[in-house]
């Protein structure tokens, strides 16, 4: 088994982007081995076999057809349940399957813009040196601000913004995981947002009586504390 992560990097090698820990916690969940390797957001040559430039990028060149490069978390957690149907599942069925989906369209449209406008200036401290004025000008791009007033006034804001958890917060409530007894990967998604924002930012989106702060604290416990032995300001 030869299986290779690309993900974004930034400063010294650090990693934070959401969607390559929805995809790292799904290779863990499947006890899986794989190594890492980073790219930098202005710099996609490493990827450049795949034909795109979506982050992350999978690489199995354990196969009978030679390597297969799979693009894009969803895509890559479809990928190594169909691979790996043997080992523990990510969505347990169809129906979680079609669960998670739906937890993944939201964290990309909704929750991941909510966390990026209280985190953004924050973010350009951990970028590398070399992707600084990429990074600032295709984020002030897509904001039509910039990153700056992007995250200005986030402590009246906040409150906001963890109201709009509401929905996870009751789930949690009623039961340990997304996934019920055990996470699967509609708790990686949800994992991967809130961990970008602990590696990247010194800001607090939860208060640390909220049930999803107990249960993130928790995801960052499993597979031998893989995240939370990532460098990050909080939890």
């Amino acid at each position: 088994m030869s299986l290779i992560l690309f993900e974004l990097a930034g400063r010294d090698d650090f990693r934070f982007s959401p969607f390559s820990w929805r995809s790292k916690m799904a290779l863990h969940h499947k006890g899986l081995e794989f190594e890492s390797r980073s790219v930098k957001f202005s710099d996609r040559s490493p990827i450049a076999t795949s034909g795109q430039e979506r982050i992350p990028v999978l690489v199995d060149s354990d196969t009978s057809t030679g390597e297969t490069w799979v693009p894009d978390s969803w895509a890559i957690a479809d990928y190594l349940e169909a691979t790996w149907p043997d080992r523990p599942s990510l969505f347990d069925g169809d129906t979680g399957r079609a669960h998670a989906r739906f937890i993944n369209s939201w964290a990309d449209a909704v929750l991941n813009a909510g966390v990026f406008g209280l985190i953004a200036r924050d973010i350009l401290d951990h970028v590398d040196p070399d992707d600084l004025d990429f990074f600032r000008t295709t984020r002030e791009a897509r904001l039509g601000k910039t990153l700056e007033e992007a995250q200005s006034g986030r402590e009246a804001r906040v409150d906001a913004f963890r109201a709009s958890l509401h929905p996870l917060r009751q789930t949690l409530k009623s039961q340990k995981f997304l996934g019920g007894d055990n996470p699967t990967y509609a708790d990686y998604i949800m994992f991967g947002s809130l961990q970008w924002a602990r590696c990247a930012s010194p800001f607090q989106l939860l208060t640390n009586d909220d049930v999803i702060t107990t249960w993130f604290s928790t995801m960052l416990d499993l597979f031998d504390g893989i995240g939370g032995q990532a460098p990050g300001y909080h939890i």
